[in-house]
């Protein structure tokens, strides 16, 4: 009856474990024990814990092996303070020396974020066995001590006890956590030499370890060996490739590793594994990045088709490519869908409206978020305060600014005080604007004095102009962009003193040219351009329509404007140069020769849109009666009947 008991157990029927139990005519400690190892095996900690109790006050005494188990019951449960009172038993008994205890202590307490503890109840046990020695690695790594649990495997390689499996997935996790590629190169040796090269687990930490330190030949290499692969194995390759968008500082590289994301997962369908909310999150967002909006939606309906779309982060993520890819409709159709809205998705879909332009909708969804009595952040209030420039609402503004400090307690940041100068700056009140500098706490950033100075060039105050340049200059800016925006304003104020200075700055400092890129994506396939591009198989076509559509926008009143450029001392100096092919010009004309007639164009660029590109484009929305919208480095322009989104009013280059 006790074998009985047992195969109730193992097959996941307890009910009927219990009812060949209570017939037992005695039950003694191997019986308890198996029940109350069942309770916890089956994820009923809490009925292992009363059937402990109830073994007690049948008088029948707990073994070391139950003991073991029952602790593995309240680290179910995370129950410290249960743990603490079997822990008290142990000692009482004498037991605490024990393998099995030891480990399940050790377990305990690492669960229960007490890694002290833990290492104590390890250092305890007299005959460590593998698995003592992987309990204690392993809490290591799970409570954010890494170094300590790579110098613990040490330890245990020095007393001569062979790693199993566990033990080096758990290693190369930290490794990957501390980003020590070289330790871990040291593992994957030893993974050969005891056999566990192959093991699907130990080959994916060894994935993301490579991915973790931006090996991503490595992994691909190591991928493409592998002849059994799961989810987390594809889940790692797309994250990875996601990880390399943001460490690479090509923004076209960055376009191509979002590429071959995306590749990965087509790759992932087609091999029969059905993605989860994980894979789908990461697509999506490499989806946003790229303005691949055509792959999005498709996803989109993938995620219908899954059963995902209830999901909090999914939905997130979704609400957030449609915004990126300029389709606030979709954006908001995909909000309202949404059965649960966490204070990110609000604050994502009023961000959305905000950088649309939309500038009501968005403060009417923040007093919505309110009446729901969710909490908003500082992130939210940026989303709040940029609708409300965008709208030149001054008194509305300084009212939701007050109401972040007094109401919410939020500390403004350099993100609100941005937003504040450039509402000021937008309404030409350039002197409240630099009050407003002056009160930040710290040292205002690069970004502030830029929209500043954009101001005051946009409104014809080249002293107060001058005088920011020189804040930015003390404080030593190392982006290109910034200086590129100083050159522009000095040469158009005819100062080549100043022009040349700047450049000299420029040039102890290394700053190097200004990689201008845009990219298009069209039918699952991304097009990349560069400023005078003539490698596109299409260069003559392109820059043939591109002069038909300069001539017809100077027919309706564009006039060019000119820009310094910044060119490689070997291709020598160059005091202006017009902006006629810069880049997303040739990518919104290729846009315009190769999508259906009623399609938007959607283009990503690398660097801030400079002045004469912004006019440009209007015109060319006007000419085509088409949607363009356009991600530059700092925000989103949806150009529409000769109107951006923006305002007309941004920090150009």
């Amino acid at each position: 009856m006790s074998f009985l008991v047992d195969v109730y157990v193992k097959c996941g029927n307890m009910d009927d474990a219990r009812k060949v139990f209570d017939n037992l005519p005695r039950r003694n400690v191997v019986a308890w024990t198996t029940l109350i190892a069942g309770y916890a095996q089956n994820s009923l900690p809490k009925h292992g814990i009363l059937a402990f109790q109830e073994m007690l006050h049948a008088g029948s005494y707990p073994s070391a092996y139950t003991l073991a188990v029952v602790l593995n019951a309240c680290a179910s449960l995370y129950s410290l303070k249960l743990g603490d009172q079997f822990h008290a038993y142990i000692i009482k008994y004498h037991v605490e020396f024990d393998t099995n205890v030891g480990n399940a202590l050790c377990s305990l307490y690492s669960k229960c974020g007490m890694l002290e503890y833990a290492l104590k109840a390890f250092r305890r046990i007299r005959q460590k066995n593998v698995v003592s020695w992987t309990s204690a690695v392993s809490a290591c790594g799970d409570n954010g001590a890494a170094v300590k649990g790579l110098k613990l495997f040490l330890e245990m390689i020095s007393e001569n006890i062979e790693p199993n499996e566990f033990t080096v997935t758990s290693v190369l996790s930290q490794c990957c956590a501390i980003q020590s590629l070289e330790f871990g190169t040291q593992v994957r040796t030893l993974c050969v030499k005891f056999g566990y090269e192959s093991n699907l687990h130990v080959r994916n930490s060894l994935l993301y370890l490579y991915i973790k330190n931006g090996c991503i030949g490595e992994a691909q290499r190591l991928f493409n060996g592998m002849d059994d692969v799961s989810l987390v194995t594809w889940n790692a390759m797309i994250a990875g490739h996601a990880q390399m968008m943001e460490l690479t500082k090509d923004n076209l590289s960055s376009c191509e590793y979002g590429s071959e994301a995306l590749k990965f997962f087509s790759k992932l369908n087609r091999s029969g594994i059905k993605p989860d909310l994980y894979t789908f999150s990461s697509v999506l967002t490499i989806c946003s990045r790229i303005m691949a909006l055509e792959q999005g939606e498709q996803i989109h309906a993938q995620i219908i088709k899954a059963g995902f779309l209830s999901d909090v982060i999914v939905g997130t993520s979704l609400v957030n490519m449609y915004n990126k890819c300029g389709s606030i409709e979709r954006a908001s159709k995909a909000f309202l869908e949404m059965s649960t809205r966490t204070m990110i998705l609000w604050t994502s879909m009023i961000t959305g409206f905000s950088q649309h332009g939309m500038s009501q909708q968005a403060l009417r969804l923040f007093g919505d978020m309110r009446l729901t009595r969710v909490k908003p952040n500082a992130v939210t209030f940026v989303g709040v305060l940029a609708a409300c420039s965008h709208a030149g609402m001054l008194n509305q503004a300084l009212n939701y600014f007050e109401i972040m400090q007094k109401r919410y307690k939020i500390t403004p940041v350099m993100d609100h005080y941005e937003i504040m100068v450039d509402m000021f700056v937008r309404l030409g009140r350039l002197e409240q604007a630099l009050n407003c500098i002056k009160k930040i706490n710290c040292a205002p950033s690069e970004s502030i004095w830029s929209i500043f100075i954009a101001g005051c060039r946009s409104h014809g105050n080249m002293e107060l102009g001058f005088y920011a340049a020189e804040q930015l200059l003390s404080l030593k800016p190392k982006d290109t962009e910034t200086y590129v925006l100083l050159l522009n304003m000095y040469h158009s104020a005819g100062r080549s003193e100043d022009v040349s200075r700047v450049r000299k700055m420029m040039k102890e400092k290394n700053v190097g040219k200004l990689k201008d890129w845009s990219w298009i994506s069209i039918k699952n396939k991304v097009y990349s351009f560069e400023t005078t591009d003539k490698t596109h198989p299409e260069s003559s076509v392109i820059c043939k329509s591109l002069e038909d559509l300069l001539a017809k926008a100077k027919s309706l009143g564009y006039e060019m404007l000119e820009s310094v450029e910044i060119l490689d001392e070997e291709e020598g100096e160059k005091t202006s140069s017009p902006t006629f092919y810069h880049s997303e010009k040739l990518a919104i004309t290729f846009g315009l020769e190769n999508l259906p007639s009623s399609s938007p164009v959607r283009v990503v660029k690398s660097t801030i849109l400079c002045r004469d590109s912004h006019n440009f484009i209007k015109y060319v929305s006007t000419l085509s009666g088409r949607e363009i919208i356009l991600r530059d480095s700092k925000r989103l322009h949806k150009f529409v009947n000769g109107k951006c989104s923006c305002g007309n009013f941004c920090g150009f280059l």
